[in-house]
Formats: C-alpha cells, sequence, structure tokens
C-alpha cells in the first residue's frame, strides 16, 4: 500500500497509509484527542474526520477549542439535526436546504400548516433529546443515480432537484448521516451529535423564503437559529439583540417623527423635519471637513446616457442594479436608454477631462454629495440601512501613482478625525482583493493592490484580508465601526482605480510634456447618509450628541401664567444658534416630560412661577432623573457651546 507523509502543526512529520483518515490520525496521537477531535484542517480546507487523506499533506486536528471550525460544525450539525427533530414530530414536511450563516443557521421546509411559536419550543425539545442521545454521524460517497433514487422513493422532491442540480462530471455525491437520518451535505460534520451543546442554542423566528430564492417557485418555511459554543456566549448574543430590538432605527425613526417609507416609493425615504435636520446638519458638518481637506465640490446629472455607462464598464458589469429610464427623444429613430446613476465615478471623469489637466493639478479631490439609485430585491430593503435611492459622500482623486501613498494616509486621518467627531473611536480595516468578474489586466491589479497594501501600511494601519471582494476595477479598503453595543459596521471605503482613467481616456500632462494617465481614488467616508444616519441612530439609542440632534431643547409651562417667559427663553435659544420651541399646551409637567423623553429631547427645560419670578429655568437632561436651577443667561450660554459642532468648537 502507497505511503503519504503528513506534517504537523509543530514541523514533525509522519507516514501514514494512503486514505487514512483525519481520525485515525488522531487516534494515533491520543485516545484523549481522538475523543475530542471534531475535524481537522487539511493542507488549510475544513476536513472531516471520516474523509481519507490522498495524499502528503499538512494536517492540524481541531477541537472544540478552536473558535472558528468548532462553530461552523455546531451551527452545520445543529442545521441537520433540527430538520431530523422536525421530520420526527411531523413525517410529511419535506426537507430542502439549512446553511450556516452568521451567529447560527437556517433551513427550509415544506409544510402546509404555519409553524407556530408552539413548534418551535416542540423542536427545541426533541433537538435537545436527539443531541442526548449521542448518534453517531457517519457519511458515504454514492453516485447520482443512486441519490436520486433514494430521494424519489422518499418522496423528497427538493433533494431531487438540488442531486439533478449537482453537475453531471463523474464527481461523488456526499450523504450524511445524523443517526437514522440522512441528508445530502458537502459537510464536515462533528463525530456525533453529542458535540453539540444542548444549552447553547436557540430558534429564534420563522420567516418564508422561496424555493431557490426565485418567487416563481414554491413558498417554503424557514425557521432560523442561533447557537454558540456555550450557555454564556448564547445569552450575550440574545441580550445583545434584545438591546438591538429597542434601538431599532425604524423604532425609533417613529418615536422621533424622522422620516416615513411607504409603497408607492419602495426603498425611497421620506424624510420629515425632524429627520431632515439631522441629515443636513451632518451634510454641513462634512462639507465644511472638505472644504479643509482640500475638496472641489461637483454636482453631476441623474440621469446619463448607457453610452457612457459601456464605457466606464458599469453596463456590462453592474447592469442589474441599475434603473433604465427610456425616451422617445424627437427625431431620434429608436429610443434613447439612459439611466438613473448608480454611482458618480465616471461623472466625474467628464469633468476631470474638461480642458488640459497638468501634473501641477494633481492630486484634484473632487467631492459630491452624489443622489444614486441603485436597484436593491425588495427582500433585502431594510429601513434607511438598505434602500434604493441615497445620497453618497462621494468623492474622486485623480493623482500621480507616487502619490497613492501619500492620498491614502491623509485620507485615512480625514476618516479617523469624522469618525472620532461622530462618537466612533476606533475601526477595523478589511483589504478586498481582486474578484472573479473584472476589468484590467493582472498587471494592472498586482500594481492597483500592490499600492494599497503598501500605502496602508505606510498609514501605520494593518488590515484584514476580504478576498474577492473587490470592485470590477480595482482593490479597496474597507473601513467597519464597531457602534455601542459591539455591532460591525462597513461605511467608508477606498479604491485604487488604474481601470476607468484608461477607459474613459482621462489624461495629464506630465513633467516630462508627455501626457500620462491618472490614478483614480475612489473614496467615501460615511457611504449612504440614509445608512450612516441609521448607524447613528442605533449606535446612539436615539440619544444623539446635542449638535446632531433634531429638537435640541424644550422649553415646558408649568403653569400657564408661565408662558410670556417661555416664549423668551425659546427666543433666547434661538436667536444664540439652539433649536428651541417651546410646550405651552395645558398637560401636567411630567406628561410633557415623558413625551418628549420617548421623543429622545436631550434638554427639558420647566418654567413655573417660581422660575419666571428668578428668572431661572429648572434643568432636566434625557436619562437623567436630577435637575438643576439655572439662571437663563446661564443656561443660554451653555446650551449655545454644546450646540456648536466639533469642527467649529
Amino acid at each position: 500500500m502507497s505511503q503519504i507523509t503528513l506534517t504537523f502543526p509543530d514541523g514533525n512529520k509522519r507516514d501514514f497509509s494512503a486514505g487514512v483518515t483525519p481520525a485515525e490520525v488522531a487516534a494515533s496521537i491520543a485516545t484523549s484527542l481522538a475523543k475530542s477531535a471534531i475535524s481537522a484542517q487539511v493542507n488549510g480546507a475544513h476536513w472531516d474526520l471520516q474523509w481519507p487523506i490522498p495524499s502528503d499533506a499538512t494536517i492540524a486536528i481541531n477541537t472544540l477549542k478552536d473558535d472558528a471550525p468548532a462553530l461552523e460544525l455546531i451551527r452545520h450539525d445543529l442545521a441537520h439535526i433540527m430538520a431530523r427533530a422536525v421530520q420526527e414530530l411531523w413525517p410529511d414536511v419535506k426537507v430542502t436546504i439549512g446553511p450556516v450563516i452568521k451567529d447560527g443557521w437556517y433551513y427550509d421546509f415544506d409544510r402546509e400548516e404555519p409553524f407556530t411559536p408552539e413548534d418551535l419550543g416542540a423542536i427545541e425539545k426533541k433537538m435537545k433529546e436527539i443531541i442526548n442521545a449521542r448518534d453517531p454521524v457517519r457519511t458515504e460517497v454514492w453516485d447520482r443515480a443512486r441519490a436520486i433514487a433514494y430521494y424519489e422513493e422518499r418522496g423528497e422532491p427538493f433533494k431531487v432537484e438540488l442531486v439533478q442540480a449537482i453537475p453531471d462530471d463523474g464527481q461523488p455525491i456526499r450523504m450524511y448521516w445524523h443517526g437514522p437520518w440522512q441528508d445530502l451535505c458537502r459537510g464536515p460534520h462533528l463525530q456525533h451529535t453529542g458535540q453539540v451543546p444542548a444549552d447553547a442554542f436557540k430558534l429564534m423566528h420563522v420567516a418564508g423564503a422561496y424555493w431557490r430564492g426565485d418567487a416563481k417557485n414554491k413558498q417554503l418555511q424557514r425557521i432560523y437559529g442561533v447557537a454558540f459554543k456555550n450557555r454564556e456566549d448564547l445569552k450575550a448574543h440574545l441580550t445583545m439583540l434584545e438591546e438591538a430590538a429597542k434601538r431599532d432605527h425604524r423604532k425609533l425613526g417613529r418615536e422621533m417623527d424622522l422620516y416615513h417609507m411607504q409603497e408607492e416609493a419602495p426603498g425611497q425615504v421620506f424624510w420629515h423635519p425632524n429627520g431632515w435636520t439631522i441629515y443636513t446638519t451632518l451634510q454641513d458638518y462634512m462639507r465644511r471637513q472638505q472644504k479643509r481637506g482640500g475638496y472641489v465640490e461637483v454636482n453631476t446629472p441623474q440621469v446619463v446616457n448607457r453610452k457612457l455607462w459601456e464605457a466606464s464598464g458599469h453596463w456590462a458589469n453592474y447592469q442589474e442594479n441599475m434603473f433604465i429610464v427610456e425616451v422617445d427623444e424627437e427625431h431620434a429613430r429608436e429610443k434613447t436608454i439612459n439611466a438613473l446613476k448608480p454611482m458618480n465615478c465616471p461623472c466625474h471623469v467628464q469633468i476631470f477631462n474638461v480642458g488640459l489637466k497638468s501634473y501641477r493639478d494633481l492630486p484634484l479631490r473632487m467631492a459630491e454629495f452624489g443622489s444614486c439609485a441603485r436597484y436593491e430585491p425588495s427582500g433585502a430593503l431594510h429601513g434607511i440601512m438598505r434602500v434604493r435611492g441615497f445620497t453618497q459622500d462621494d468623492a474622486h482623486i485623480f493623482c500621480r501613482e507616487d502619490q497613492i501613498e501619500s492620498e491614502t494616509k491623509r485620507f485615512i486621518e480625514f476618516l479617523s478625525a469624522i469618525y472620532r467627531d461622530l462618537g466612533f473611536e476606533s475601526f477595523k480595516i478589511k483589504f478586498s482583493d481582486r474578484p472573479e468578474n473584472r476589468a484590467g489586466s493582472d498587471d494592472v491589479w498586482d500594481r492597483a493592490e500592490a499600492a494599497l497594501a503598501n500605502a496602508t501600511r505606510a498609514a501605520g494601519y494593518d488590515f484584514i484580508m476580504n478576498p474577492g471582494e473587490g470592485a470590477f476595477y480595482g482593490p479597496k479598503l474597507e473601513f467597519v465601526l464597531t457602534d455601542a453595543i459591539g455591532r460591525d459596521w462597513q461605511c467608508g471605503t477606498l479604491q485604487v482605480d488604474f481601470v476607468l482613467p484608461e477607459r474613459l481616456d482621462a489624461n495629464f500632462v506630465a513633467e516630462d510634456g508627455m501626457k500620462h494617465r491618472p490614478v483614480m481614488l475612489h473614496r467615501a467616508t460615511l457611504g449612504s447618509f440614509e445608512r450612516f444616519i441609521g448607524i447613528l441612530i442605533e449606535s446612539h439609542a436615539g440619544k444623539l450628541p446635542f449638535w446632531l440632534a433634531p429638537r435640541q431643547v424644550v422649553v415646558a409651562s408649568i403653569v400657564s401664567d408661565a408662558d410670556p417667559f417661555v416664549a423668551e427663553v425659546v427666543s433666547a435659544l434661538t436667536a444664540a444658534g439652539v433649536r428651541a420651541e417651546a410646550d405651552t399646551r395645558n398637560e401636567k409637567i411630567n406628561y410633557k416630560v415623558r413625551e418628549h423623553s420617548v421623543g429622545k429631547v436631550p434638554v427639558i427645560l420647566a418654567v413655573g412661577m417660581k422660575e419666571v419670578e428668578e428668572r431661572t429655568v429648572s434643568v432636566r437632561r434625557l436619562g437623567e432623573t436630577r435637575t438643576e436651577t439655572k439662571s437663563l443667561d446661564q443656561i443660554v450660554a451653555e446650551l449655545t457651546a454644546e450646540a456648536l459642532p466639533p469642527d467649529l468648537r
């Protein structure tokens, strides 16, 4: 029998018979390792303990102490265990697919009756019984015909369709058993059901889902679950979800009267006065910062002829996300096809191309609060976080190749200062390299990726690789913020682009008197205003920084005789640049305080006859129970200072 050599993490090498499994390798090392092993890494690939190893390889045995593989397997096995539990409870239910997702898994079922909350409880109970049974997990490799016949005999039409969709290229089909229950699966899986922690998972909710994501197909029922390595991690996650529900920008948006959305304009925002105040205040702040940062501001058309999108490459690579507009132009033989712009970059190149540019003009930093439209599937829309119409704080830096490093460093410093002003002290950077579908040669991509990576390191920042997620025209940095409850949000981006200047014939006159192509750095700091405002609302739980709060102060009367002084206080604050309003309704002061607290008004000033006589106000700040008495002049001075945006202090 032929021999293979396996190399272990400590560098040691050992010879085994070809076809040895990781389970056998683990057993040869120690009995305790054989019992605790869950999977292996073979040449960097996640490997089931039962899969034979055909040739020389590096190998590492995984246990439940290894977070990433352990969580993947726990969640994957739970998907199978849940499907088994459902079919044991309701044998007529048909199963489809059940992948691992962030924090858990889901599985889609074909069942006539809708699953109820009580059903979820029964499924959880049955799952724990299966886990406690410690049923073995085993795998076999079958050919297509055998797998199809197996599922046809058992009346599983969805599994038949899945097998038929697998390319008929001679590749074997892997089947898994969890105890007596079987599923089609690529694997890997745990050794037995008892390796799943029985107290660290929870079924969350049921949603509708079309078979294979196609609305023309049958609608199924999707059960979602979450799972972790231990009970403490599950409890922390559920607590975070409760807190997230309280902070949901859709809920707070209603309470604060910020915006609404309706079916006549799906994925687009109707901003109310309060919400638009946040929007314009944030935009004014960004405009000042960009001016200080050396940017010129431009504005470009909303509707652009397809010829430009074809030239830029977006028509071939992005058309499915574009809104197409056909117009019967006068004297034209056929309809003119235009598109609402999904991004601003091709239009910015058109401005750059007007007039002759010299190397002395570079870098040219061109910014636009660009109103864009992108088609998002209706199921992906989510409040103002995921929309079809939005505004980007977009900019493009036209520079020489030798300026990439300095401009990258400059932008990261610019972005860092803005994030700090908005309450985010730190961020992570992801480096997204070339995707499969891309424009430009490998040589161009090599240069672009090397330039961006070197520039980021030179700026003093490390990054996490995000393979294959670059734009079709160049690699990018993604700046990821962490909010107040630990959630990550990808916001800013910086992309290096050698392709678009070439495609759209952008050039400048260099020192040698010859025309050269500029490099184009695509950058956004906040990203979409709509999404970033949603992030701010959720991170601050609606209690926005005073300068950004849409309603900064309410001056509330305790008795009607105090109304004239209420008006005087509002007038003084308004004159000082503070957003103040009066509440002189014939309601008790406690009622007014509760109502405005729900609306997240940062400061409530109560005025009774004592305050009128002493020309003072009783100050209550949002989230505090105590009140302070301050003179009118004192509170005006304090709130005027607080109302200044951070860049003007």
